[in-house]
Parts: C-alpha cells; sequence; structure tokens
C-alpha cells in the first residue's frame, strides 16, 4: 500500500463506512468520519456531513484528497444529490473517488448507476464497489433481520433465486485497497461472497446456526413491494422488489474471486460470518 492522505468516509456509522474507516484508522491511515450526528469513530475525525445540507461538505471536504461514497439512503434519484458534491469535491483537491453501488446495478443504470456514469469523468482514480447482497441484513437490523427474531420467517420475491451473498468486512477490506493502493482499479469491483445461496438455503443454515426454526416465505413482487412500501418510500420499494424478481430470475447467481483478487484472502462463508455474529450479540 501507498501512504494516503486523508480520507474522507461518508456513512462512517453505516454497515460498510463503519467497518471502512475502523480498517483504515487500525493501518494508520488519516480519516474523517462523516456522519448526521459528527459520531465518534475511534482514531479518526469526526465530521458532520448530511447529503440534502450542502453547509456541511464544505468543511467535510476540507484538506480531504479521497472519499467513500455511501449514497443517501432510500433515495430514488441520488444522482441529483450527490453529483453537485463530487463536482465540489474534484474542485477542492479530491482526486480518488471509491462508490459503493450495488451488484443489481450496472454502469448507467437506475439510481446510483447514473453516479458510477460519471465517476470516471470526474475523478483522476476511482472504483465503484459493486457487492452482493448483504450478509448481514440477516443478522443486523434490515427488514429480514428483524422478521427472522420476531417471526422467524424470511420473506421474498426471490423464489428459489441464487445470491452470492457477502460479508460487508469483506467489502469493507475491499474498499480500503481500492482507496490506498498506490493505483486505484479504475474500474467497477462485482463483490461477492464465496457461494450462491437462495434464500430457502439461509433460512436452512440461520435454524441450524441458531437452534431457532426460521422459513423462507414467498411472496409476489407486488407483495414485497406493498411490504416494503409500508417503510419505504414507494418509488424506492418498487426498485427492491424489482431486485427480488431479478434474483429469482437468475441475476444475481454468480461468484466472483474479487475479495481473494485484492486482499489475498477467501471471502467468508455465511455460515462462518452468522456464527461470528452471533457470538457478538451473545
Amino acid at each position: 500500500m501507498t501512504t494516503a492522505g486523508t480520507t474522507l468516509v461518508i456513512g462512517a456509522t453505516g454497515t460498510t463506512g463503519s467497518r471502512t474507516a475502523a480498517r483504515l484508522t487500525a493501518a494508520g491511515h488519516r480519516v474523517k468520519a462523516a456522519s448526521r450526528n459528527a459520531t465518534p469513530v475511534a482514531g479518526a475525525e469526526p465530521v458532520p456531513f448530511d447529503w440534502y445540507d450542502p453547509a456541511t461538505h464544505t468543511a467535510a471536504l476540507d484538506g480531504v484528497d479521497r472519499v467513500y461514497l455511501i449514497p443517501p439512503l432510500g433515495e430514488a434519484d441520488p444522482a441529483a444529490v450527490m453529483l453537485p458534491f463530487l463536482r465540489q469535491a474534484r474542485t477542492m483537491g479530491v482526486h480518488r473517488a471509491v462508490l459503493l453501488s450495488s451488484s443489481a446495478i450496472p454502469q448507467g443504470g437506475p439510481a446510483v448507476g447514473e453516479v458510477h456514469q460519471a465517476l470516471p469523468e470526474l475523478f483522476e482514480q476511482w472504483a465503484v464497489l459493486r457487492p452482493s447482497w448483504f450478509m448481514q441484513n440477516f443478522t443486523g437490523t434490515h427488514a429480514h433481520a428483524v422478521s427472522i427474531r420476531t417471526e422467524g420467517v424470511i420473506w421474498t420475491a426471490a423464489e428459489s433465486g441464487r445470491v452470492g451473498f457477502v460479508d460487508a468486512e469483506d467489502i469493507a477490506a475491499v474498499a480500503v485497497r481500492a482507496l490506498t493502493d498506490e493505483q486505484a482499479p479504475d474500474t467497477d469491483l462485482v463483490i461477492t461472497g464465496p457461494e450462491a445461496l437462495g434464500h430457502d438455503d439461509i433460512a436452512r443454515i440461520v435454524t441450524e446456526v441458531t437452534g431457532r426454526t426460521v422459513v423462507h416465505r414467498r411472496l409476489s413482487y407486488e407483495q414485497m413491494r406493498d411490504r416494503l412500501a409500508a417503510q419505504l418510500p414507494v418509488e424506492f420499494a418498487a426498485i427492491l422488489a424489482g431486485m427480488d424478481r431479478a434474483i429469482a430470475e437468475g441475476a444475481e447467481d454468480r461468484v466472483t474471486d474479487t475479495v481473494q483478487r485484492l486482499t489475498g484472502r477467501p471471502a467468508h462463508t455465511f455460515r462462518a460470518v452468522l456464527a461470528r455474529e452471533t457470538r457478538r450479540d451473545g
């Protein structure tokens, strides 16, 4: 690795942002940890940041030469919010940007796909991380994790479609390499775990590891959309339900060697991650 300057980690209290900030500071890199409430992060400088409050952007970018970008949560048109900030970042001296996108969204696609398309035009060095669905969706505060705890059920419209679920720790490990290696990847990186699993498989593994019976219940696209719309804007709920439908059609049935290639070690299995996080929660 090269000696990096200062990295602004946006969403530094989130699933991948917190892990990325922690790994950067542990390796001795300077980090500005951006969140709405400037929440302290060990070893990092906390800074207030709100995508929807441009008054917070200049101070967050001051002295920064690289940035880890978490799009605004639930925003159907993130480009409208993010691109003005990214143009400002470039003018203030940021030369490397690493964007968290999704394996389900290609360059130029909907939502953050437009930001992906703009990134190489804006920055000398860049990477777009396109992880598959997070393993932590079944262990943290995600709707799947909540329904597992409260109902013993995983609800999806994914039918028997398989997904290369990925550990957020592995995403963070790749993010750190993309941010600090002497040369940025200058491409998009599809990040998966080591195996593709259906939600029936996930329910079985959760049952085996935790000792609590969990089942997968299949919904139609419309049922899933309406279920999500009870908690999210309807446009975003439709996008997420559509991603489930794409899983059912095989869009996420793949594994990549990105974690092994960039970090030098294998990606973590779901069973290992579930056991690790169950011990931590216990």
